[in-house]
């Protein structure tokens, strides 16, 4: 495992792109990353990659490691546990993972105090896997059709997707329910944007999003592989977690 330079920057774009890769195992490619963590096999660790990719395979040989590692054994708990727990368990450890080998790498470059400090604040930007997991980053409100307001009927598709040449900004409550729940809405503007649900991040601004019926999290169209013709024929969407927790256990 290799890093890609010994500035600050270049630490912080090495945190992202294993952090992208754990986001990948723990959302999009849950069903996979399910199933490879087998109760029946020795000690696993769930790698973040460079290439924004992830991997389950076991600790290196060598002690110490050449890095840190992740926590062992993410594999025994998972059979014993609630599938969306033990997801939030691994989510939390990878959290830690990641902040460990960012000041690692901080300390094995001599990093200063001034660039410590900065190499955490440009981390402390980014929701952790944690609130991504667990859809506790924020999010927009979902749209209503004026039709719904007027007849009582609503139309699925329309609040639950977007489409780019009628968004400027991210979904958001056109007509709220009250005056409160508008200005808890502008609150939100003020305060932050959306998160996707995949890759927990909040630019595309102008793509495609779609919302999960279930877990209400926004996603990039691109992300969970849904275009905006598709998603017309979709009464209720549920996003690729959701859809594993059918999974009998």
């Amino acid at each position: 495992m290799e890093v890609r330079g010994r500035s600050v920057e270049d630490i912080f774009e090495d945190f992202k792109s294993r952090r992208a890769g754990i986001i990948k195992a723990l959302t999009v490619d849950v069903e996979d990353f399910y199933r490879q963590c087998d109760p029946e096999k020795e000690n696993l660790c769930l790698y973040g990659l460079l290439n924004e990719k992830w991997e389950v395979n076991l600790p290196v040989e060598e002690v110490p490691p050449e890095l840190p590692e992740p926590v062992l054994g993410i594999n025994f708990a998972r059979d014993g546990m609630q599938e969306k727990d033990w997801l939030s368990l691994v989510a939390v450890h990878s959290d830690t993972w990641l902040l460990s080998l960012a000041f690692y790498f901080g300390a094995r470059f001599a990093f200063d105090r001034t660039d410590r400090k900065r190499l955490f604040n440009m981390i402390n930007e980014l929701p952790t896997i944690f609130e991504i997991v667990n859809g506790s980053t924020k999010k927009p409100v979902k749209e209503k059709s004026s039709v719904s307001n007027n007849s009582g009927s609503k139309s699925k598709s329309s609040s639950k997707v977007r489409a780019p040449e009628t968004q400027s900004r991210l979904p958001k409550a056109l007509q709220p329910k009250d005056e409160e729940e508008g200005l808890e809405e502008n609150d939100d503007d003020e305060h932050g944007e959306a998160m996707c649900g995949a890759c927990g991040d909040n630019d595309g601004t102008d793509e495609f999003w779609i919302c999960c019926d279930i877990c209400e999290k926004w996603f990039h169209g691109k992300c969970v592989k849904i275009t905006p013709a598709r998603a017309e024929h979709i009464k209720q969407y549920k996003c690729p977690s959701c859809s594993s927790n059918k999974r009998a256990r």
